[in-house]
């Protein structure tokens, strides 16, 4: 399944280039459980201080709600969504404790005649 989640970014010059910059090479144990939770794909975007992270998941192996619980269990991804989080801030439209919200999908060219 293809997924379209959105987050914002301090608006920080120096804060945003050092977010890319930990983006080139994440941490090998975060890769790893990103494809063993059955992400298959993920690419992050950035127009200004938004963020739009696109994933496809193999819905046979993903889950949200493990993928929660797995991550709030292991100490090395508690640390990476730690550090994460002095750059990251919600979006307006963000539900309170909430992180990455996934956005409505409301055109699709596949579907049109």
């Amino acid at each position: 399944m293809r997924r379209c989640l959105m987050l914002d970014l301090k608006d920080s010059p120096d804060l945003i280039a050092e977010y890319e910059s930990m983006h080139r090479e994440i941490w090998p144990e975060v890769a790893n459980y990103l494809r063993t939770q059955g992400i298959t794909r993920m690419e992050i975007f950035r127009l200004g201080t938004r963020l739009c992270m696109m994933m496809e998941t193999d819905d046979a192996i993903f889950s949200a709600q493990r993928f929660a619980d797995a991550e709030a269990n292991d100490p090395v991804l508690t640390k990476w969504q730690d550090l994460m989080s002095t750059f990251q801030t919600p979006t307006p439209w963000t539900p309170p404790g909430e992180k990455w919200v996934e956005s409505a999908l409301i055109f699709d060219l596949s579907q049109q005649p």
